[in-house]
């Protein structure tokens, strides 16, 4: 018997730990039992629930357990055949009309992590009230046994059918683009997986025509080699750049471990920030495809949303940090895209769910239709909205640390910043400073990981690290 407390509490996106450490298949249990108790009262539970795993070290083995949980509480499960895409799974979910899904992946966190993520019946994150629901009765069933169910005698009563939600998924996504033409688009392209579940996706919807495509750590490696995190940003992609250059590519394409989030790298080797990219895939939409809807933004990504709403004419919501937050608001005001500063974005057509694979397939066809390379791009909206130069810093502390920064933030409200006045602060989510002519500065402790974030966006490019060690300082950090 379980004594104790139980470790299993949700952050931005349900629940991480250490593998072998609190994220064990005794713990594992536990969650999801938490969730066949939520499950279990919805009207979908005899549709059952899709389970899926990325390529994390013994992902699929939790999946099995998860399985075997939910099967002994007599609800059915699809469970995924090999490792796929969150969003593949969430695709899953509305195909097979499911009850939802539960995940098994840290995402962009450290090698040494996995996760438990619970997807809904509209394929998107669980918002909040959800995840409270869940975490509450994962902590009341800690004490007690939890039932688990053979995978055969599962599979011999016909509670568990193997799937591979892959075909339906890419078959979904020809719908959305035009593949043909994105394959004949003449254009060389690095894809990067970074050894995570996007392996292949993006190589096959972009090959087979005039294209030279290039797949790079597409191979499974639990141990993500050669960087921090699968997380595609700047510092975890230098062979990527490396790639770029030795082949001469017009773009790279990369996503994080389960693929829902995209990284942007241009003709030249540099990293097209995660803003930069948000602000592309809106113009992408407003002005070459035409279409209109509102926009959705959580509050650590950039204003320049708010300059493409203005100059469009479309609303623009702004959430907290995280898909729980940003999919029920964009479902509520039928927005055209939604997207974070992780580089997580989702596409009304779609799902409420953010997608790597779908963001890169968006990016590239914005490059095809208008040909001109991505920096020329960046210009081109700049030329409407300003410029607008972001960056942030990842700061790893003990839990004692963080308990200290969390106390100290309340009383941060400092006149200036770097030079630059502070019209107001709000603390929505994470501390943010709102600087003179619409600038502003981000402090935000995670939710899945210990460690502190501190963002920025300014107008001038010399301004950035200014404004980021001014904000480091005054946290004495």
């Amino acid at each position: 018997m379980r004594t104790g407390e139980c470790p299993i509490k949700f952050g931005t996106d349900g629940w991480r730990a250490i593998i072998a450490d609190d994220f064990t298949f005794d713990n594992v249990a536990v969650c999801a039992q938490g969730t066949a108790e939520y499950v279990r009262k919805s009207a979908l539970a005899s549709r059952g629930v899709v389970v899926g795993y990325d390529t994390r070290f013994q992902a699929d083995a939790f999946a099995r357990v998860v399985a075997e949980v939910l099967t002994a509480n007599d609800i059915p499960v699809l469970l995924c055949d090999s490792a796929a895409p969150t969003p593949v799974i969430g695709h899953a979910i509305v195909a097979r009309e499911a009850a939802g899904s539960i995940v098994l992946t840290a995402s962009h966190n450290p090698a040494a992590y996995c996760g438990f993520k619970v997807r809904t019946s509209y394929g998107g994150a669980a918002p909040p009230e959800t995840l409270v629901e869940i975490e509450a009765n994962a902590q009341a069933a800690w004490t007690k046994e939890v039932p688990r169910r053979g995978l055969e005698d599962a599979r011999s009563s016909g509670l568990i059918e193997m799937i591979d939600p892959r075909p339906a998924y890419l078959a979904h996504l020809g719908t959305l683009v035009d593949l043909d033409g994105l394959r004949n688009a003449g254009l060389k392209v690095v894809i990067d997986p970074m050894h995570g579940a996007g392996a292949g996706y993006l190589s096959e919807l972009l090959s087979g025509g005039t294209n030279e495509v290039m797949e790079i750590r597409g191979e499974v490696n639990p141990a993500f080699p050669g960087m921090h995190n699968p997380e595609p940003i700047q510092r975890n992609l230098e062979v990527t750049v490396d790639a770029v250059r030795g082949l001469g590519a017009d773009v790279a394409l990369c996503s994080d471990g389960d693929a829902d989030r995209v990284g942007v790298i241009d003709h030249e080797g540099r990293f097209v920030t995660q803003l930069e990219t948000y602000a592309l895939l809106a113009y992408y939409r407003l002005e070459v495809c035409g279409a209109r809807g509102a926009l959705v933004k959580s509050v650590t990504t950039t204003t320049m949303i708010n300059k493409l709403g203005d100059l469009y004419g479309v609303p623009v919501h702004e959430t907290g940090v995280g898909f729980k937050f940003l999919g029920p608001k964009m479902m509520e005001t039928d927005a055209l895209i939604a997207g974070e500063e992780s580089g997580g974005f989702a596409f009304r057509e779609h799902l409420p769910e953010r997608d790597g694979v779908l963001s890169g397939l968006y990016v590239f066809d914005l490059m095809a239709r208008k040909r001109v390379s991505l920096p020329e791009l960046i210009k081109e909206i700049h030329s409407k909205v300003g410029p607008h130069y972001y960056d942030r810093i990842d700061i790893t502390m003990t839990e004692a640390e963080r308990d200290r920064i969390a106390g100290l933030l309340p009383s941060l409200a400092p006149a200036e910043i770097a030079g630059l006045a502070v019209e107001r602060c709000d603390r929505d989510d994470g501390l943010r400073f709102v600087l003179e002519d619409g600038q502003w500065a981000l402090i935000r402790l995670s939710g899945t990981e210990p460690l502190m974030r501190i963002y920025t966006e300014v107008h001038e490019e010399e301004g950035v690290p200014l404004v980021l060690d001014a904000v480091r300082e005054m946290t004495g950090a």
